[in-house]
């Protein structure tokens, strides 16, 4: 990812989200471009226009955080803006050669992965941060089992390169835009990790959909929510959902799904439970023939 450009974007696309009467600044005529003026935001955030049209070309080389806060403030980023462009901050000040690299492979560490299968009622898997599911108890495999169809499974990959998504995800457009803004953070936070990049690639080059949402910069993180899903085997589920990052393995998330006891759902994950029983029975069986 070129650091430049990806800060230019980001900021020209924030600017252009915030009308001036947001501002409260007076409108004088009819004005050709969306949003404030660099002149508007340098007044506002209490730096020269010189100074603010290097940074918006991308120059964040030196910035301080007192510069950084004025942005912010300016251009009314919400905690996950503001931490992205702190990440696009701290890529432009690491003095890093630009040379994408092949990070160490990441490993789940035992007592993680006794954690997750220990959650016989609830679908639960670590993943990475190109969305890559690492491990994944059998509830999680079997509730997300057309992405599995492909090892590792990459609920991004499945978004926007297999059509079963839309019927699979009941609120495609929204899991689609969050999936993409979680990869825009990832991107900046690891701006020479190649295999991040090597997906983004292949998504842009590949699907219209992501292209189209990449070019927005909005960005996204995972921590709780509600997802629907249309399983092909035991129907509508609405599972609730918790991301926690993992301490001392960076770029390692768990993610937990439950359902409120007695509710449809939670009929239905256990229905979700006997059929997974019943594949791992049968694959278990079809191996012991292979091996006799």
């Amino acid at each position: 990812m070129d650091n430049w450009a990806e800060v230019s974007a980001f900021l020209k696309s924030r600017r252009n989200k915030i009308m001036p009467e947001q501002a409260g600044l007076p409108v004088y005529g009819q004005r050709r471009v969306p949003g404030l003026r660099r002149g508007e935001v340098a007044m506002l955030a209490g730096v020269s226009v010189e100074y603010y049209t290097r940074l918006e070309r991308g120059n964040l080389a030196g910035v301080s955080d007192s510069v950084l806060d004025a942005l912010a403030q300016t251009l009314r980023l919400d905690d996950t803006e503001r931490e992205h462009l702190s990440d696009l901050a701290r890529a432009a000040n690491t003095g890093q050669a630009r040379v994408q690299r092949r990070p160490k492979k990441a490993t789940v560490r035992p007592s993680v992965l006794r954690l997750i299968e220990g959650l016989h009622d609830q679908p639960a898997y670590v993943r990475n941060n190109r969305m890559d599911i690492l491990a994944a108890n059998p509830l999680a495999r079997a509730l997300h089992c057309q992405a599995f169809e492909h090892e590792p499974a990459n609920p991004c990959q499945f978004v926007f390169l297999d059509p079963r998504a839309h019927v699979f995800y009941r609120d495609w457009e929204r899991v689609a835009r969050d999936g993409v803004g979680v990869l825009r953070v990832a991107a900046a936070k690891n701006p020479y990790d190649r295999e991040l990049h090597d997906l983004i690639g292949e998504l842009s080059t590949r699907s219209d959909a992501f292209r189209t949402l990449w070019g927005a910069h909005d960005v996204h993180v995972y921590t709780e929510g509600t997802k629907r899903f249309r399983h092909p085997v035991v129907g509508d589920l609405e599972l609730v959902h918790e991301s926690l990052d993992l301490p001392g393995d960076t770029g390692l998330s768990v993610t937990v799904y439950s359902a409120d006891p007695g509710t449809p759902t939670a009929d239905a994950l256990k229905l979700l439970a006997s059929w997974a029983a019943t594949q791992n029975q049968a694959e278990a069986a079809a191996q012991s023939d292979t091996q006799h």
